[in-house]
């Protein structure tokens, strides 16, 4: 029978998108999230994730969100020290992956001192699927020995995938119970498939950070409302 994975992405970004995530997993379909380890609730994340060890915690790697926490990464900062926006860093000539992939690994470290272990890696902005990247990310998994998530541009070698595929549609107007539907659907062919969500309850962190909120509130109604179709089961 295939396996749906609902993982739910910005763990850490505020007590609101944790508590969310939380009770869309204990009373809905959440199984699995993605921490930001740079954010005003990371450590509010790493107590629910010890207090609900049935929730599997991965890395959600930045480089568009907050301030880095390594020494050295120039090539990733504006001139306040905070991570440049999503469309420079996507600039080659601006990034340097060498900057990157001693960034990332000080994120993989610090979540590993929170004495958690990973269920896998993904990315803010899915910049871990960028050509460019590709170098950083198989290092990463040379090191690591960790799953990604599959929407790479173009697969990095030696590097295992979380689930068979991938889908991103539960996102703005795709958000409610039809669309669900269609996905699982489209995917029946597939193993595992992995639906990536936001759900969250507004707070004035995330407010302030993020301009998806209104549709976060919806997607932790429909994740607690949810009912899989027939042949499908959880992961």
């Amino acid at each position: 029978m295939p396996t749906v994975v609902f993982n739910a992405d910005d763990f850490g970004l505020s007590r609101g998108v944790n508590y969310g995530i939380l009770d869309c997993h204990l009373h809905g379909v959440v199984s699995s999230t993605t921490m930001l380890v740079n954010m005003p609730g990371t450590r509010h994340a790493v107590a629910l994730a010890h207090q609900h060890p049935s929730l599997r915690v991965g890395v959600h790697l930045a480089l568009t969100i907050g301030t880095p926490l390594a020494d050295n990464v120039p090539s990733l900062t504006n001139q306040f020290g905070q991570f440049r926006p999503l469309l420079e860093q996507r600039n080659e000539r601006l990034i340097n992956p060498a900057d990157v992939l001693r960034e990332w690994t000080k994120q993989i470290e610090t979540f590993l001192d929170f004495g958690l272990t990973p269920s896998h890696l993904d990315s803010h902005h899915h910049i871990h699927n960028w050509a460019h990247l590709r170098p950083v990310i198989e290092e990463l998994a040379a090191v690591y020995q960790l799953p990604w998530r599959q929407n790479f541009e173009e697969m990095p070698r030696q590097t295992q995938l979380y689930t068979e595929a991938f889908d991103e549609r539960f996102y703005k107007q795709g958000v409610n119970h039809k669309e669900l539907d269609t996905i699982l659907d489209d995917h029946k062919g597939v193993q595992s498939v992995e639906i990536m969500c936001h759900p969250a309850y507004a707070d004035t962190t995330l407010t302030s950070t993020s301009s998806y909120v209104r549709e976060r509130l919806k997607e932790t109604d429909v994740l607690m409302t949810y009912t899989l179709p027939d042949g499908w089961t959880l992961k």
